[in-house]
C-alpha cells in the first residue's frame, strides 16, 4: 500500500461525511480528513483526481477514489470485513440495506435542501455558516461574499419553495418512518450497522435546526441521531413559520 493512508475529504456541517467518519471509527480503519472549503470543492476534487464534485470523497490505501455515502460503506466493507456494516443473517441484512438505501435517496436530500434554502435566502445565515464552517475571516463580509454562490447551491440540491414545502410537509412521516424502522431492530441496536450510519447524520442535522427541532427531540429517532453523531453546530431558524408542520405526528409512540 504504499504507506498510503485513507484519505477521506469533506465539507463542514456535510452530514453524509459524517456518516462515513463514524463508519471508519466503527471499522478501526485510520485515516485522514481532509476539509474543502465549501463552495470551492468542487474544482478542488476535480483537481485530486475525482471524477464526481461531491462530498464525502475517499481515495483507498491502494489510490482508487470512491465518493458517496453507498459506495464509500461498500468499499470500506471490502477493506476491512470485520467488524461488518450489515447483519450476517440474509433477512436482517436485507432490512439493513433497503434502509441504508433509504436513508441515502429518501432523507439525506431533505436537511441539505433545507439548509441551503436558508442560506439562499437569509444574509444572518449566509454569516451564520461563514462564522462556523469556513476558514475566511470575518464572517459578515465572508457571508456577504456567499451571496453570488448561495443560489448556485440551493439550484444544485433543488432547494426551491415548492420542493421545502413538499420536504416539511413529508417530515412527520419520514420521522415515523426512522421510528419504526428502529422500534423493528432494523437500526439503533446493540451494534450500529451501515443504516444507522446512514439515517442517524440526517436525522441529527434536522434535529440541530431550530425551527423544526421540536418535530424531532422527543423521538427515538433524536436518541439515535445524537448516538452516532454526538455534536453538531446550532443552526439558526431560517424556514417561514406556517411552513412547519403544527405537531410531531404521534405515530408509533
Amino acid at each position: 500500500m504504499s504507506g498510503r493512508v485513507i484519505r477521506l475529504y469533506g465539507i463542514p456541517l456535510s452530514h453524509p461525511v459524517l456518516g462515513v467518519r463514524g463508519m471508519l471509527v466503527f471499522k478501526r480503519l485510520a485515516y485522514r480528513y481532509v476539509e474543502l472549503l465549501a463552495g470551492g470543492h468542487a474544482p478542488m476534487l476535480w483537481a485530486l483526481g475525482f471524477r464526481g464534485a461531491t462530498v464525502p470523497a475517499m481515495r483507498l490505501q491502494d489510490g482508487r477514489r470512491v465518493q458517496g455515502s453507498l459506495a464509500i460503506a461498500q468499499a470500506l466493507e471490502h477493506l476491512a470485513p470485520s467488524p461488518s456494516l450489515y447483519p450476517a443473517r440474509l433477512a436482517a441484512r436485507a432490512a439493513v440495506t433497503d434502509a441504508e438505501r433509504w436513508g441515502e435517496a429518501v432523507l439525506q436530500p431533505i436537511p441539505r435542501r433545507l439548509i441551503r434554502w436558508g442560506l439562499r435566502q437569509h444574509l444572518g445565515q449566509r454569516q451564520w455558516f461563514a462564522d462556523v464552517a469556513s476558514p475566511l475571516p470575518a464572517p459578515r463580509l465572508a457571508g456577504v461574499l456567499l451571496t453570488p454562490i448561495a443560489p448556485v447551491f440551493a439550484q444544485i440540491a433543488g432547494a426551491n419553495d415548492p420542493q421545502v414545502r413538499r420536504d416539511l410537509d413529508r417530515l412527520p412521516e419520514l420521522l415515523d418512518e426512522v421510528d419504526r424502522l428502529i422500534a423493528q431492530g432494523v437500526i439503533g441496536g446493540d451494534q450500529l450497522n451501515a443504516a444507522d450510519f446512514q439515517i442517524a447524520p440526517s436525522i441529527r442535522m434536522l434535529l440541530a435546526m431550530t425551527d423544526i427541532a421540536r418535530l424531532i427531540t422527543d423521538r427515538p429517532a433524536a436518541t439515535l441521531a445524537r448516538r452516532v453523531v454526538a455534536a453538531y453546530p446550532v443552526i439558526p431558524a431560517a424556514l417561514p413559520a406556517d411552513w412547519i408542520p403544527a405537531s410531531p405526528s404521534c405515530a408509533g409512540k
